[in-house]
């Protein structure tokens, strides 16, 4: 797509406090969501992620007091995730400041719910999250890729290319890809994978899991990557949004 290339933090959120592991495990404290979201704003980010990795009830209520907050300060859109089950948490989400929700688990389970929120909202607002890992454990699809749920533990069966495919077609405005292999692990993004869903789907598609160096941000976004989205190298210092900017621009890629 010609579009200008976005650059998305991704902040996890657990009980208020923004956490990172590899692999979804061994998960450490890097900071209060709120401050990191403004000076990822200020920064120059062009929107932030939230997920909510607990997202229980108790855990909704926390981060919806987060959005809330991030909301009146930070001037970028914000996407949030997790535990999403139906319209209603998607107008929850919106009334507390989200601009965009993610959905992923709820939809696996229910895909209609992907056309009743795109009919309800505009489908601008919904973003299908695929947690998706390459196959093990005797698991055998057509694109050897498969979804996961609950932090990649879980295997679904299901062909990842082709729920991307079908979840576009269902009504989700953009695809958050993210390789579980390569969650946390800053050995760069599943480029293969990137290529396979950008063939089957003409929305949006950001990229996520694996970045290590700004050349990463390039690869991702020369294999067809809308938007290219990281945590831990951001949230530790490793690189800055500006740095990831200059990168892509120095590589002939249009930035925002």
């Amino acid at each position: 797509m010609s579009v200008a290339v976005r650059v998305i933090p991704c902040l996890d959120v657990d009980a208020g406090r923004v956490v990172k592991g590899v692999n979804f495990e061994n998960l450490r404290d890097a900071g209060d969501p709120v401050e990191l979201a403004s000076r990822y704003g200020a920064m120059g980010a062009d929107e932030v992620t939230f997920l909510d990795v607990t997202a229980s009830s108790g855990g909704r209520e926390t981060m919806l007091d987060v959005v809330r907050k991030t909301a009146e300060q930070v001037f970028v859109p914000l996407t949030v995730g997790g535990g999403v089950r139906s319209p209603d948490d998607v107008d929850t989400l919106l009334r507390a400041g989200a601009d965009k929700v993610g959905v992923n688990t709820a939809a696996i389970a229910r895909p209609q719910l992907l056309t009743e929120i795109a009919r309800r909202f505009g489908n601008q607002v919904l973003v299908l999250s695929v947690d998706a890992r390459r196959c093990q454990d005797g698991t055998v699809t057509p694109s050897g890729y498969e979804v996961t749920t609950h932090g990649g533990r879980r295997g679904t069966g299901i062909d990842a290319i082709e729920w991307a495919r079908q979840g576009a077609e269902l009504g989700a405005g953009e695809i958050l890809l993210n390789s579980m292999d390569a969650d946390g692990t800053t050995g760069g993004f599943d480029i293969e994978m990137i290529k396979e869903v950008r063939d089957v789907v003409n929305v949006p598609l950001i990229a996520s899991g694996g970045a290590g160096r700004v050349e990463d941000f390039v690869a991702a976004a020369h294999a067809g990557a809308d938007a290219v989205l990281a945590a831990s190298v951001f949230h530790f210092g490793t690189l800055s949004v500006a740095q990831v900017k200059d990168a892509m621009r120095s590589a002939g890629i249009d930035v925002r």
